[in-house]
Order: C-alpha cells, then sequence, then structure tokens
C-alpha cells in the first residue's frame, strides 16, 4: 500500500502539469480508495480515477467555454 501512494505521488508529480492534472488527482484519489476496498486495486482504482476525472474536467470546461460563446452571441445580438 505504502509503494502505491508513493508511486502515485510521484508519478503524478513529476508527469502531470498544472492542466492535465485537473480532475486527475481528485479522481485517483477517489478511485485509490474504491480499488482499495474493492479487493485491493488501489493502484488500478487510482489509474482509473484518473482518467475518469480527467475526462470529466475536460467535459466540465467544453461546458464552461460553450457557455461563454453563447454569452458572448446573446451580447452581440443586443
Amino acid at each position: 500500500m505504502r509503494f502505491a501512494l508513493v508511486f502515485l505521488v510521484t508519478i503524478l508529480t513529476l508527469g502531470a502539469s498544472e492542466a492535465l492534472a485537473k480532475g486527475c488527482l481528485k479522481g485517483a484519489a477517489v478511485g485509490g480508495v474504491a480499488g482499495h476496498y474493492a479487493g485491493h486495486h488501489g493502484v488500478l482504482g487510482a489509474a482509473a480515477g484518473c482518467v475518469v476525472g480527467r475526462h470529466e474536467a475536460k467535459k466540465r470546461e467544453r461546458e464552461r467555454i460553450q457557455e461563454q460563446r453563447n454569452q458572448e452571441i446573446q451580447k452581440e445580438k443586443l
């Protein structure tokens, strides 16, 4: 368990910039805990959580950008 935690922190610290880490850290933490309790697969859970967290963060970012565009279009029409 300690090895997995050290490995995860090292990978996330060295390999992820702020842009790539959005959603990944939170997802990895949740996935790691869930994986640990679901059969001692914390590292696998953390990796999957990172992927899912990153996907959700990108989706929220796309929605935010689309909302900004819609607001700009509405301002131009006035």
